[in-house]
């Protein structure tokens, strides 16, 4: 158990209560900027977040697969929160992303985080050992045992394993344990992980596409996805088809939510397609970062050794995007 002393706004015991009251609505992941010779565009960054700010993001979740952030040293990613945490200055819940295979190593980051004002850390399934169901339980067992931060699992195929729908219902008795992100992409696992698991353990479906509907099935947060930031003009209607739903109102939400149907089919034909095809962020980030730049945001170059998506292919997506309204 760890005793060190905490200025987090929950104690261990108050975990859960503590995310389900507090972690709604959107928890976007950014994207991260990097200069021409792959150095962290820290400017760039700062604005960013200064901007995610204005347009009312409930919180970010910093550091993971779109942020480019496995693909940094350890002292980059260090040096990363450093600035977002700067930016912050206490006026948005942070929330970081770990994906290490050693235990120590996400321990390390995780306290660092935590000493730079981050209230809770999403965890990615451990990769290249561990993927016995006891294995796996012990790693995130370690993590709460050995944390003051309330965690949240990924269940995706992306991490190389997909945790089972019985794992998951066993993370979830983790006392700091606070809620999943469920990315198995199939809406009918959340709805069945929600019956199953604990009423104050939170499990959220980041796809945007099932937001309505998970709305009706007791969803609270669009957690460690993008949408909020990448609709841009368009963010407006799913704050407005969000707030109809939690009133009632399903028929007038339903026709706010059909009618971003176009920027959604947009975003699943440049990313979520392929990624439910191969399972991996980096051969769709170049496009999310051509969407970035259409709107305005410091996006920069893919990290190396990273392919750099065609300036013709950026044209189109800055048209399409304009075509849509939503730049």
């Amino acid at each position: 158990m760890s005793n060190k002393k905490s200025n987090l706004p929950y104690t261990k015991s108050e975990a859960k209560t503590w995310a389900k009251q507090t972690i709604v609505d959107w928890y976007d992941c950014p994207t991260t900027p990097f200069l021409a010779d792959d150095s962290l565009d820290e400017d760039g960054l700062r604005k960013n977040v200064e901007y995610y700010m204005d347009i009312g993001e409930t919180g970010l979740v910093c550091g993971g697969f779109v942020a480019e952030c496995w693909n940094t040293t350890v002292t980059e990613w260090m040096r990363y929160h450093e600035v977002i945490a700067e930016v912050a200055g206490g006026k948005i819940p942070l929330h970081t992303i770990i994906f290490d295979p050693s235990v120590h190593q996400a321990m390390e980051k995780l306290n660092y985080v935590e000493s730079l004002g981050f209230e809770a850390a999403e965890v990615v399934t451990p990769i290249v050992q561990l993927r016995a169901d006891d294995e796996i339980f012990d790693y995130f067992n370690y993590l709460a045992e050995n944390s003051n931060l309330a965690l949240l699992f990924y269940r995706s195929a992306v991490s190389g394993h997909l945790i089972s729908l019985e794992l998951s219902q066993r993370l979830s008795e983790i006392e700091t344990m606070v809620g999943m992100k469920q990315g198995s992409l199939n809406h009918a696992d959340t709805l069945k992980l929600r019956k199953a698991c604990r009423d104050d353990f939170i499990v959220s479906d980041p796809i945007e596409t099932h937001w309505f509907n998970d709305l009706r099935g007791g969803g609270q947060v669009l957690y460690g996805a993008f949408h909020h930031i990448l609709y841009g003009k368009k963010r407006v209607l799913l704050e407005e088809y969000t707030a109809l739903a939690r009133a009632g109102k399903w028929d007038e939400a339903y026709a706010i939510w059909e009618s971003l149907s176009p920027v959604r089919d947009l975003l699943d034909e440049i990313m979520l397609g392929p990624l439910a095809g191969n399972f991996t962020y980096a051969t769709t980030l170049g496009n999310v970062k051509a969407w970035y730049e259409a709107m305005g945001l410091a996006a920069g170059k893919l990290r190396s050794p990273m392919r750099q998506v065609s300036p013709e292919y950026k044209e189109w997506i800055a048209g399409r995007l304009k075509e849509l309204g939503v730049v």
